[in-house]
Parts: structure tokens; sequence; C-alpha cells
């Protein structure tokens, strides 16, 4: 009998505490690869949770550069591991090598690292504020405590647990990290935990900077987020396992910041249609089905306004669809959810216009899938049909005019991404000014004539929204250094003596290209 793969905590590689075990999956013909993964008992994430306590501690009174070198160290270790990574990582999810695994999610990956490095190395992301007249100084820390990181299913780099997003933005705000693995990619979070394990040695960080536990029970999980040596928590997944994790970190008074569902409406006003429908159905084509639509900024609402454009533009997007490979789906999972939320819009009124059964073949794969409803029944089962089809669907929502496509815009929940095709000249103008600010209250990024597949690690990227898109409006969970905020505290120091402040609200400058706001005004200058 195969012996489970060790876990990484308290500073080594050790069997789990046993509470189960589950295999991994080749979802291109839905058989076991052969690995056997664990399921950690609580007394796992305890030992995990105290020594990941103690390295927050440790990593505060570490040098200053430890941390940024500890990223760029990471990041330079996966490269060096690029084949056996990608490898790993394409067996266990199904996704292309090339392009995109090698040519875009590790880049992805190591340059987040390396941006979070250099925000860290900066410190301007601590937001210093210095009010010489009240004595009164301020900036951002770490939490005191480490976070814990649960990673999604389709990201298996750029968002896993121990080397995406999350995990690099709050080892970057100084936090220890409790990685929980994707069950979809257990495999590729062991290789990453492999070099980030041996990136703290490197640049001599605590062993227990980074930890890494494969899955546990959900009251594990809820005891684990909610645990008083916890600073927080980042999750990325299905809503119902974020919610429940939210209610108990809630109760407990624990931050958690969630990324849950989103079907990012894309508005396609007449004009657009009429002056490059063809085009506009490509990309739209290209979006929904890209990895299958397995990406969380997938279009799968489309509203139109009917008459003769509209109808074109459906028949064209029809046939795209039709004609379209059908691509791999990560999981068993996926797919029955798949099934499963198709029926559930059929039932809520709407129509199949193509697709809607599981594919024939080896693997994991659905039809690609395009359902079409009327505005009028929209506004009749909102909440039924804006349930998320995590895979390669779309729904059509066509109104009967402008004013019932407001009426289906204010009834849009909260989602990550919106967008608005329109005519380059004026003709959609004043649909437009009628529709923007409706949508803009709904989304986190708002688009014009560009799809929202993929989301750009940039300053200025908010990767959130409204819920249920997130739990919280006011955050992000892509681009550095916004995202790392949410991993620290804000420390305020009234009166304190110089000597007992933290470095950067000394009144000289400790970094020369840190910006400090010093009464009201943003300099590099030292007092």
């Amino acid at each position: 009998m195969a012996i489970p793969h060790p876990v990484l905590i308290d500073g080594e590689w050790r069997q789990a505490t046993p509470a189960g075990a589950f295999d991994s999956f080749d979802p291109k013909s839905a058989e076991a690869t052969g690995e056997l993964y664990p399921v950690s008992a609580q007394e796992d994430v305890e030992t995990a949770l105290t020594a990941a306590a103690e390295a927050t501690a440790a990593m505060t009174a570490a040098a200053v550069t430890a941390v940024p070198e500890f990223l760029e160290a990471f990041a330079t270790r996966i490269e060096a591991r690029r084949d056996e990574l990608v490898t790993m990582a394409h067996r266990e999810t199904g996704l292309p090598i090339t392009p995109r695994l090698t040519d875009v999610e590790l880049p992805r990956t190591t340059d987040q690292l390396r941006q979070a490095a250099t925000a860290a190395r900066s410190g301007s992301w601590r937001l210093p504020t210095i009010d010489t007249a009240a004595g009164i100084r301020s900036t951002y820390r770490p939490l005191g405590g480490p976070v814990a990181v649960f990673g999604p299913n389709n990201f298996p780099l750029a968002f896993n647990s121990i080397a995406g997003g999350d995990f690099a933005a709050a080892i970057a705000a100084g936090n220890a990290v409790i990685a929980k693995a994707n069950s979809s990619h257990p495999g590729t979070t062991r290789l990453l935990a492999e070099e980030a394990f041996e990136a703290t040695s490197q640049v001599g960080l605590p062993p227990t900077t980074v930890q890494m536990i494969y899955r546990t029970s959900h009251d594990v999980g809820q005891w684990l987020v909610a645990h008083p040596l916890l600073g927080a928590t980042g999750y990325t997944g299905s809503r119902a396992a974020g919610l429940a994790l939210k209610f108990a970190a809630d109760r407990a008074g624990k931050p958690i910041y969630l990324e849950l569902s989103s079907i990012n409406p894309v508005v396609i006003l007449p004009g657009a249609i009429a002056e490059r429908g063809d085009e506009i159905a490509d990309e739209f084509c290209t979006s929904c089905l890209m990895g299958a639509g397995q990406f969380c900024t997938k279009p799968g609402l489309i509203l139109l306004i009917a008459g003769k454009e509209s109808e074109r533009f459906l028949r064209a997007a029809m046939e795209r669809f039709q004609g379209a490979a059908v691509g791999t789906l990560l999981n068993a999972g996926v797919k029955e959810g798949m099934a499963r939320s198709v029926r559930s819009l059929c039932d809520a009124g709407a129509e199949l216009l193509t697709g809607g059964s599981v594919a024939e073949g080896p693997g994991y794969r659905y039809e690609n899938t395009l359902l079409q409803v009327s505005g009028s029944q929209f506004l009749r089962q909102p909440e039924r049909l804006q349930e998320e089809a995590f895979g390669n669907e779309s729904l059509f929502v066509v109104v009967d005019d402008l004013d019932e496509g407001i009426a289906v815009a204010k009834r849009f929940e909260g989602n990550l991404t919106g967008c608005i095709y329109s005519h380059s000249g004026d003709a959609d103008e004043k649909r437009y000014r009628a529709l923007e600010p409706i949508l803009r209250q709904r989304v986190g990024r708002l688009l014009n004539d560009k799809m929202p597949t993929g989301v750009a690690v940039s300053p200025a990227m908010n990767h959130g929204g409204p819920f249920p898109a997130t739990g919280h409006p006011g955050f992000t969970a892509v681009g550095i250094p916004a995202s790392m905020r949410r991993f620290a505290m804000l420390q305020c120091y009234d009166n304190v003596r110089e000597h007992r402040l933290p470095p950067e609200l000394h009144d000289a400058n400790p970094v020369p290209d840190m910006w400090r706001s010093v009464d009201g005004v943003w300099t590099q200058k030292s007092l």
C-alpha cells in the first residue's frame, strides 16, 4: 500500500498525523496518478500554528533584508525547477504546458514574488505617517500571527497557497504562512513547498516561516481560521466553503479575505455589434472557453438589447461554441458542478442554445454551453439566474430595451469585473451613460471594449469586488503593494520616544526611496 507524502510542519518534512488520505487524479484520463496524500488531523494544524507564531515573532526581529531576499531566492529556485513544476502541474490539472504554464503562469508567479520583494524592501507599502505637531506617528506592521492561505484549483502556480499572490503578500508583509494545498494539484504544491523551505535556510529565515499541509476536515479548517494564534486567512474557492470559514473567523474576530464567485457581466451594445460584431464574438468565445472557462474572470453573463444586431451576435457565438474544441476540466467536482449549475439555470427559465451535457470521451469534460433568457424572466429569478457555472458556459440575457437593461443591471450581484462594449463613436454613448453608473457600483474592475479574462499583476489592479465576488469590497487579492496591507495591522504611536519607534517612523528616513507622509506631504526626505 502506498505511503502518503509527508507534510511540511514545524521545520521538517514528516508523516502527517493521519485523519485519512486521498488520491490525486489526471483530469485528462480521470485516472488516479498513484500519488497518495494525507488528510491532517487537528494535531498537525495545532503544531503548525504554534511553530508559525514563533516564526512570525522571529521574522519581526530578523534583518529587514531577509524577507525580500527570501522572495527573490524563492523565485529563482522556482525558475531552476521550471520543467519539473510545469510537468507536474500539467499532469494534475490538464492545463497545457505551453503557452499556459511555462510561458504565462510560471513567469507571472516569479514576477509577483519579485514585485513583493521590491515592495518589502522599499517600505512605502507601510504608509508611514508622521504628524509632528501632535507627536503622533503610524505605520502598517505585521499582524503578529501567521496567515493561513487556502489556494484555488484553477491556478496551480500563480495562485498556489505556497507561491501565489496571497502567499507573496502575506510573507512580504512580514508574516509566516501556513499553506493549505488544493486537492487538485497537491504534487505541484509539494514541489513548490520544497523550494520555499530551502529558500528560508538560504537567507536565514526561521525554517517554520513556511509550512504546508494538504487537506483537513471541514471542522478542522474552521477551527484553524478562528484560532487565537492566527493572524488572518486568505481564501479562494467555492462560495459555500468560503462562507463556512468566514462564519467561523468572524465569530472569533479574525480577519478573512475571500474570493468566492463571479459571473462578470458583459454588456454589448447595439452600436458595437453593428460596427464589429464578428470581432467581438471571437473575443467572447476565446475569453469564455480559455482554460475550459475555469477563470474567476470568465464572462459568464452577456447582456444584449433585442434587435437584429443581437440576433446576429447570438448566431455567431453559437457557431463558434459549436466549432470549438472541448477543454479538460480540473476535476470530477468541477464537471459535476457544471452539470448541476446548467440544470439549475434551465430550471430557472434559461433556454439551452448549445451544449448542456457531459462531453463524450476520456477525462473530465463538459460540452461548450450557451444559454439564453429574456430580461423579464431574469427579473423574475435574478438570484437563481446568477448562479456561477464554473467552466465553459455563459448565459445571454436579452432585454427588450434600455429601460429593461437598466432594471436587469440593478439586480446584478457583486462581481470581480464588468464590461461594456460600445461603438467607437457616439452611437452608444447615451446607453453607456445610463448603464455605467449602475455597473460601476457592482464590480471591482470596470472594463471597456475588452473581455475580462486575465488579471494583470499591476499596482493599479483591483482583483476584488462587492459580495459575493469577495467578502469585502475594499481589498484586492492582486496588485502589490495594496494586496499586502490585507495582512498587516495599522500601528499608531503617540508621544513615543524616537529610539523606541519602528525605523520607518524615525526622523531620518532609513530607506532612500521610501515614501512617507510628513505633516500631510508625501516625501522621501528626512525630517
